[in-house]
């Protein structure tokens, strides 16, 4: 696919088999932000193992939508719009007719997705969202599944697409579970791919399988409600989807946050799901908000773009909208450093990926009362669109901003913390809140004097250098947090009187 250059806001329509939905970014982007995203359940393939034909009823739902999404171009202010088509219409006897109807409403020609390009843009699209991905990608369509295995920050072989998403398999199976069953053993029977990724990560994609890991969440009550890289363990995954293959309609109607319109694919899905972990002796299950359409957008990115790490670049884009001054980030970073090196706290290559964006997020909270500042920075850091980070950095980021407005305080926002992060996250979080506090204080939350400030520490001792010309900056807040950091590191705090 071509790289965009243009600029503006992207678009992509994705024209599946049980879906159609347009997603709009604010650009095409290393950490894209959604302006705008609508889905309409639409069931392209529901009949297309019987028939061989896409639905009737799905067409004219498909082309509604299309027409309103094209019409939307204009009103959203998309420069750039992709409409893609995948398994439903690449596999039908009326696809071709289908694409002609609905290239006369697009006024241009949509991309129509092989099987192995799917399989290609769903793993560049998970690797692009949680790039140190390692194990399988599984992207559920309504009329296929695409497998293909991740590692080292690349696809590992071609993939292979399998014609059983839960569309195809209900048309095929009549209704009866039992030869559900035995269709999908029958796909899953002897694949390489399943043999050589034997033990590792199943990173999941699609709809139906999102929906299974909302009812998990809501079975555990877990606080931090995002799906992009929520885990798992395969053993609660496989007994939740046992669960739901037996529920009927009625039953699967009264679970919240379950569309109506996915009732009928719950069951199957859940079905697959269960039987893939077993295939491949799945680890656990790895959640991707990031699929097939992110792997387009990433397409359309220019090398550079590529290569940034997308957790840095959430942080920067949040910060560049909430911050008083975003170039704080770029001060805090080195500011705070001494307090990490080997001989005081330490931190691995991660740990100061993590500090970086917690510096770059350091004031996000400032507009709102005093007194809500480190619950609304927690807040904005818990349910932020972020990529490239799993639950418990996402926590401990939202932590280190809370430490950084309340102090030394306990959160209780989100509820009981205990066990989603171990003594040594929450001492970093403490640790690295309680020097953003200080230099904060001592700056007076501008940019500019902390450059001309250090932090120096020995075995007893830390010390805060400020030049004489600052010298009245010094006083009894920031000698109060001085030792609150101190205290934190088991050291005494003192000032001097530098150059």
């Amino acid at each position: 696919m071509s790289r965009d250059k243009s600029g503006g806001r992207f678009g992509i329509v994705d024209l599946g088999s049980n879906s159609v939905r347009l997603v709009v970014y604010a650009a095409a982007a290393r950490s894209p932000v959604l302006v705008f995203n609508e889905k309409i359940l639409c069931g392209l393939g529901r009949s297309l193992a019987s028939t061989g034909r896409l639905d009737p009823k799905g067409i004219e739902r498909a082309l509604a939508a299309l027409k309103r999404f094209v019409a939307l171009r204009d009103q959203i202010g998309i420069s750039k719009l992709v409409v893609a088509a995948t398994a439903a219409v690449r596999d039908a006897e009326d696809g071709p007719e289908f694409l002609l109807r609905a290239e006369e409403i697009c006024g241009f020609k949509i991309t129509l997705v092989s099987g192995a390009e799917e399989a290609r843009l769903s793993a560049q699209g998970v690797l692009s969202g949680i790039p140190d991905a390692e194990g399988v990608v599984g992207d559920l369509g309504g009329a296929s599944l695409e497998l293909v295995g991740v590692g080292g920050g690349q696809r590992l072989g071609e993939g292979v697409t399998l014609p059983i998403g839960p569309l195809r398999v209900m048309d095929m199976a009549k209704g009866s579970l039992a030869e559900a069953e035995s269709i999908i053993d029958k796909t899953f029977k002897g694949l390489d791919i399943l043999k050589e990724f034997q033990g590792k990560r199943l990173y999941v994609v699609g709809g139906v399988w999102r929906n299974l890991a909302r009812i998990h969440m809501a079975q555990r009550n877990y606080p931090i409600h995002v799906l992009h890289e929520y885990v798992i363990p395969a053993g609660e995954a496989s007994d939740l989807a046992r669960v739901i293959e037996r529920l009927g309609p009625k039953s699967l109607s009264q679970i919240p946050d379950i569309s109506e319109r996915r009732v009928d694919t719950l069951p199957v899905g859940a079905l697959i799901l269960d039987k893939l972990i077993s295939a491949m002796k799945a680890k656990d299950i790895v959640i991707s908000a990031y699929g097939l359409r992110e792997g387009i957008l990433f397409d359309h990115l220019d090398k550079r773009e590529q290569a940034k790490d997308p957790l840095i670049e959430g942080a920067r884009d949040l910060a560049n909208r909430l911050a008083r001054f975003p170039q704080h980030g770029g001060e805090l970073q080195p500011w705070t450093a001494p307090l990490f090196t080997p001989d005081v706290v330490g931190e691995t290559a991660a740990e100061a990926r993590l500090r970086k964006a917690a510096c770059i997020l350091a004031d996000i909270g400032w507009y709102v009362h005093p007194d809500y500042r480190a619950h609304q920075s927690m807040t904005q850091i818990l349910l932020a669109p972020f990529a490239g980070v799993d639950h418990p950095s996402r926590l401990m980021l939202a932590r280190t901003l809370y430490h950084r407005h309340e102090g030394r305080g306990e959160p209780e926002l989100i509820g009981d913390l205990a066990g989603l992060l171990d003594e040594n996250q929450n001492y970093r979080a403490l640790v690295t809140g309680l020097a953003l506090r200080l230099a904060f204080t001592l700056c007076a939350a501008t940019p500019g004097m902390l450059p001309k400030t250090r932090l120096e520490i020995d075995k007893a001792t830390i010390t805060l250098v400020v030049p004489r010309r600052y010298e009245a900056l010094l006083g009894e807040m920031v000698n109060k947090r001085l030792s609150a950091l101190a205290r934190a590191i088991d050291r005494k705090g003192e000032t001097r009187v530098g150059r």
